[in-house]
């Protein structure tokens, strides 16, 4: 996991409520669970994984028009500085909904819809790329068929779930030991929905300055829930241990040696690192703001409301270079 990307996405709208964790059921958690020990090849790594302080990014503005008032016209940018190769983006804007029914398409004359993901991959790329091509189609198969527009939007954070886990198992089948963080937004409207593992972050960025948090972070070091779930599945989580007895750098799961506590792939950490995502879903009012999604080395350098700062004002293809450039500032 290593070097950072932003993702900065501009919509003219503010934040109107329907925010909050969408619960997850237990009989999801035990499927990620299930399948993490079937894919699982065992064993323990020696070593702990190290990470990239690169950065990269990528900016997406949304515009209201007076003839498109149901659907933003998008508008986005994107820069990177990744040193190992292991940062990808999905940028789509133009995603068929699948089939709905025929009164929410008369009613919705272009039912399309907006992805937009960071994944920040370690211990190589496989992970991240796989993520990167099948994670929307595993997200769509876990949707029924004849939906209403709300339906669909109702129906989207489970089958985010279901989209994770199912890529996850399907990776971990291919006896890879590379992972990834990923935070996948989907754009419906004025509807934002984020699902995300790992520590890559996403925040919004309101009109009036409000900043919002749409993510969780899931690093160990300071997710305490997550620690506390870890060690209570049986999983170990501590430093690594040095000549001599002595404990260095962030807490990590063991065996595996990895400092976040969910990702996609990781075959090698056991059944203790969970693909099963945060998820959250906001509307926006035409007020308009802006989403940045954005890998670790981008927060490691940039607490949420400099980032936000940083690019106020600019379009979106600068405002992402704007990003990344005052993460290299910083160091």
């Amino acid at each position: 996991m290593s070097s950072s990307s932003a993702a900065a996405h501009q919509h003219h709208r503010r934040l109107g409520g329907g925010s909050g964790l969408v619960p997850l059921a237990a009989l999801i958690k035990e499927e990620a669970r299930t399948e993490r020990r079937a894919g699982s090849a065992g064993g323990s790594r020696i070593c702990a994984r190290d990470e990239d302080a690169g950065g990269s990014g990528v900016v997406v503005e949304a515009a209201e028009e007076e003839a498109r008032r149901q659907r933003p016209l998008l508008r986005y940018g994107c820069a990177a500085q990744s040193k190992k190769g292991e940062d990808f983006f999905l940028l789509r804007t133009d995603c068929p909904r699948p089939s709905t029914s025929a009164s929410s398409s008369a009613a919705s004359p272009h039912p399309t819809f907006a992805v937009f993901a960071v994944l920040d991959g370690h211990n190589g790329n496989a992970a991240a790329i796989y993520t990167r091509d099948n994670l929307l189609n595993h997200v769509l198969s876990a949707i029924p068929r004849g939906l209403s527009r709300e339906e669909w939007l109702h129906a989207l954070p489970r089958a985010l779930v279901a989209g994770f886990v199912k890529t996850d198992k399907e990776f971990q089948t291919k006896g890879q030991t590379s992972g990834t963080t990923a935070t996948f937004v989907i754009i419906d409207g004025w509807t934002i929905t984020v699902a995300s593992v790992g520590d890559s972050r996403c925040i919004l960025d309101a009109q009036g300055g409000t900043v919002s948090l749409l993510t969780v972070d899931h690093r160990l070091e300071e997710n305490i829930e997550e620690r506390e779930r870890v060690t209570a599945s049986g999983g170990e989580v501590g430093r690594l241990s040095v000549v001599g007895g002595a404990e260095i750098g962030p807490l990590r799961c063991w065996p595996g040696g990895l400092c976040l506590s969910r990702s996609i792939g990781d075959i090698d950490v056991g059944e203790f690192i969970v693909p099963v995502p945060y998820v959250k879903q906001v509307k926006l009012s035409n007020a308009g703001g802006r989403l940045i999604i954005a890998s670790d080395g981008i927060w490691d350098a940039l607490s949420s409301e400099a980032a936000a700062k940083s690019c106020r004002g600019l379009p979106a293809e600068l405002a992402a270079k704007q990003v990344v450039k005052d993460k290299r500032a910083k160091g």
